[in-house]
């Protein structure tokens, strides 16, 4: 048996109809909307079905709806393939959390109530700062973070070779993208985002989440979970709850986190767990061909569960 990792899908992942078809083909997936729903004391699950998009992708809706997601792909994946063992996991910024949901070190109504707040301390922050954020494309790590330095922004995400994301203040940010060609930035584009996420306009929203993980109990991973802002395995309680509470400030090291889950945990396939195939293309631009199995739908875990049985992968 080959080792594998799981990824959960970031924010921006997000489709309307999401987990639909999963839940009209599993009743224990169903439960689980259900459950979530009682949790938030609202209908998450009827925005993720049904939208409309401007509802969905509010960061307050679109944050539990991936966790929601992710764990539900999960559910199914277990149901059809049982005997499957998982020898680790890494998350995409909000990802991160479904992915210690997933080892075990909160169980699902616990990590769904922490997704709420860090949702709703995210878009506070939001709007009571003026921020943005800009895709940096085909340009050298360093040179992207000179040009932060020189405009005094902060970098959010290093995804993969030639793609980092920065985030700050919107005029920063504009300026920076303006600077970018004549920096040897290839092509620098302004994101459709709400605020400044992973930059210090989140200082608020770090403070809040701090106090409510402080309150949450944290168990051991069953498996290492890969944190976003070392790149390295964290099973510590305290040291979880750390990492956690950084992530919304810091940069996510994502590119670190798969080459760390290849060399050095020795994964041998990816699993793929939300809406799309974001994560698998940033693996492929990581480690070009590396195997990951996308499955964010019935179709899609069915092909999956095909080509684990058949040895194709």
């Amino acid at each position: 048996m080959k080792k594998i990792a799981l990824l959960f899908a970031g924010q921006g992942a997000q489709s309307i109809g999401m987990g639909l078809d999963l839940a009209e083909a599993y009743p224990a997936v169903s439960t689980l909307f259900q459950r979530a729903d009682e949790v938030l004391s609202y209908s998450i699950s009827g925005i993720m079905f049904s939208g409309p998009d401007e509802i969905l992708t509010k960061t307050i809706h679109c944050q539990p709806a991936l966790y929601v997601h992710g764990l539900a792909c999960l559910r199914a994946l277990n149901l059809e393939a049982p005997d499957l063992i998982f020898s680790a996991a890494a998350g995409l910024s909000l990802g991160e959390f479904t992915a210690h949901t997933a080892a075990g070190t909160f169980d699902f109504d616990t990590g769904l109530q922490l997704v709420a707040h860090r949702a709703t301390f995210m878009q506070e922050s939001c709007e009571a700062t003026s921020g943005a954020m800009a895709a940096m494309i085909g340009a050298e790590e360093n040179t992207v973070r000179d040009l932060a330095s020189q405009t005094d922004v902060d970098i959010a995400n290093l995804n993969s070779p030639g793609q980092v994301v920065i985030s700050g203040e919107a005029s920063k940010i504009a300026l920076a993208v303006s600077l970018a060609k004549e920096a040897g930035v290839r092509k620098a584009a302004t994101l459709n985002v709400a605020g400044a996420y992973h930059s210090r306009l989140m200082k608020s929203a770090y403070e809040k989440l701090a106090v409510v993980l402080e309150e949450t109990p944290i168990g051991i991973p069953r498996f290492p979970v890969i944190c976003n802002v070392d790149a390295v395995p964290v099973t510590d309680a305290a040291r979880i709850r750390e990492t956690l509470r950084e992530q919304v400030t810091s940069t996510v090291r994502w590119a670190e986190s798969i080459e760390y889950l290849i060399d050095e945990e020795k994964i041998e396939l990816f699993i793929e767990l939300g809406p799309g195939k974001v994560i698998a293309g940033l693996v492929n631009r990581i480690r070009k061909d590396f195997p990951v199995l996308s499955i964010s739908d019935v179709p899609s875990l069915k092909a999956a569960v095909e080509s684990l049985k058949s040895g194709a992968v």
